[in-house]
């Protein structure tokens, strides 16, 4: 059994997308992989692009919404006895809608996601980081978690609220050895959903308009290797094309 450690990363969707590469960087480096995602099929295809680089790595159909999801996962993790070396939680969810258009559910909906989600996760993560005194805490966040425009008010409300959750965990858990990263992804990144939602948007932005997923599973991997006395907490990542 590899014991080089372990990582975590939910939100495992697409190949082509933030979670897949993450895990693929991941494994890549010598870490056993658990993802976690609600559709299997993507699962098991991440699973085998790893298998295939000579990684190894376990698939946990779960939704991060729901608590007894969290906690057999993470039971899953316990039971392999690895170090956890760093967990990343890449759950993006949004939906557009004006804010007179917004229902209960909608507005319920994406704060679980982008949210409760991550409280959820977190909780078990540092249960096990804390006993370990050592591991990095990723939370993908956007631009929405730093100001809030329409049709996005709900999605921006859900995404400043794990931007807070990411705040006081750094506060309370850095001196204990646990670096709590926030990531703000301010641009589109080039991956499966964007292509096939928005295609015209994609070629508009035209060459290096997106952001490129290797460029950012390198700057995690980074800001996971930083020296303690210079940690980062918060950091953004745009194409060199994107206004701001």
């Amino acid at each position: 059994m590899d014991r080089q450690g372990c990582a975590i990363v939910v939100g495992v969707g697409p190949g082509r997308g933030l979670g897949a590469a993450l895990a693929r960087c991941f494994a890549g480096k010598g870490l056993h992989v658990f993802i976690a995602g609600r559709g299997e099929e993507k699962l098991q295809a991440v699973v085998a692009q790893i298998q295939q680089s000579g990684g190894s790595a376990t698939p946990v159909v779960a939704d991060v919404t729901i608590e007894l999801d969290v906690s057999q996962l993470f039971d899953r993790v316990r039971a392999r006895g690895d170090v956890v070396k760093v967990a990343a939680y890449n759950v993006d969810s949004n939906i557009p809608a004006p804010f007179l258009e917004t229902d209960v559910d909608l507005f319920t909906t994406l704060w679980q996601q982008n949210c409760l989600g991550a409280f959820l996760f977190a909780q078990a993560a540092v249960g096990i980081m804390q006993t370990q005194q050592q591991g990095t805490l990723f939370f993908t966040g956007a631009t929405a978690s730093l100001r809030a425009k329409p049709p996005f008010t709900a999605f921006a409300c859900a995404k400043a609220g794990l931007r807070a959750l990411a705040q006081g965990l750094a506060r309370e858990f850095s001196p204990q050895g646990i670096h709590v990263v926030h990531t703000v992804i301010d641009g589109v990144i080039d991956g499966e959903r964007a292509r096939k939602q928005f295609p015209e948007y994609v070629q508009a932005k035209g060459e290096e308009g997106l952001l490129q997923l290797e460029a950012i599973v390198q700057t995690y991997w980074a800001i996971h290797q930083q020296h303690p006395s210079a940690w980062t907490h918060e950091l953004d990542l745009r194409p060199f094309k994107e206004p701001f």
